[in-house]
């Protein structure tokens, strides 16, 4: 399930997805299963979306999304970096 493939498209050009379906999304990247998201995880994730410069925008995410500064994206986390695939992945998560 990548996130190009979601049907629903805002004016914009972003992709349209909830909260759940976003976590889910995540959630299979998380190849440890430890219920975080690492910038190598995220990586992984980026890449597959078919974005470009993975590298740099996983980096990114990280930086602006991990408020406790572990190196991990956790669930307590994960709004912030909801606010960073808003501005920079192209996708809107919307709550519902």
């Amino acid at each position: 399930m990548a996130i190009k493939t979601y049907k629903s498209i805002s004016r914009d050009g972003k992709r349209i997805m909830t909260m759940d379906e976003f976590k889910q999304w995540l959630k299979k990247f998380d190849a440890d299963n430890d219920g975080r998201i690492s910038k190598e995880e995220l990586r992984n994730a980026i890449y597959e979306t078919g974005e470009r410069f993975a590298r740099w925008k996983s980096r990114r995410a990280i930086k602006s999304a991990d408020a406790d500064g572990n190196g991990f994206i956790d669930e307590n986390e994960i709004t912030n970096l909801v606010d960073f695939a808003d501005k920079y992945l192209g996708v809107r998560v919307i709550y519902i």
